[in-house]
């Protein structure tokens, strides 16, 4: 799926002396608030992170007295959707509307009708609501169905997505696995990808802050 990337950084996080007999748990306490939430100097959602204490012994920087700097390596799991972007989620809810989804089980979506291909024709069987294709008689979508959409925005406050089935190579993931022939992808190749270029690889330093939004600058520190 698209929308994922891995990203390098050197981190520096600032604990309290009263938790020097417990940095590796301060440090790591301070690394999950960073969890699911959008952060923009990595451009995307931290999702997860794998970190390497860099430091035997934490320091007090003088001007920050009396807080310890940690210096720390991080590999931070992002996901970061952009226009074009192919994802997939689960449809939790369906209505002659719009179509609901859950991406990664913390992400919501939502298409609207006039985001789904004419195709697509709104159905109500054995009291269920689906989206039963035309032409292709199996290819249908409903709850619990397991979907490939196409990103047209991404509110990164809400971690909300408004996305779109008018291209082919959207739908049911089953059904496209199993008529993936069907599609060209060729498309793809040309797509612009400087969100997935932009991975921040060594050289820089970040520090995180007391609203837990890592900062570039060696200005913005950190206090637990």
């Amino acid at each position: 799926m698209e929308g994922l990337k891995v990203s390098d950084a050197n981190l520096v996080v600032y604990v309290h002396p009263s938790k020097s007999n417990k940095v590796p748990q301060a440090v790591l306490r301070e690394l999950s608030s960073l969890l699911f939430r959008f952060n923009e100097s990595f451009d995307g959602v931290v999702l997860a992170y794998d970190v390497q204490i860099q430091d035997k012994i934490a320091k007090i920087l003088p001007g920050f007295h009396p807080y310890f700097g940690v210096k720390l390596k991080a590999k931070l799991l992002l996901f970061a959707p952009k226009p074009n972007m192919l994802l997939e989620g689960k449809v939790v809810k369906l209505t002659e509307r719009s179509i609901h989804v859950i991406v990664l089980g913390f992400s919501s979506a939502i298409i609207t009708v006039e985001d789904i291909r004419e195709d697509f024709n709104h159905k109500i069987k054995h009291g269920d609501e689906l989206f039963a294709s035309r032409s292709q008689k199996r290819h249908v979508i409903k709850v619990g169905t397991m979907i490939r959409f196409l990103v047209k925005s991404f509110d990164e406050e809400r971690l909300h997505i408004s996305g779109s089935l008018l291209p082919a190579n959207t739908g049911s993931i089953r059904w496209l696995a199993r008529h993936s022939e069907d599609f060209s992808v060729s498309d793809r190749s040309t797509r612009k990808r400087s969100e997935s270029e932009g991975e921040l690889v060594g050289g820089e330093t970040y520090s995180l802050n007391n609203d837990h939004q890592i900062k570039k600058s060696k200005k913005h520190r950190i206090r637990e």
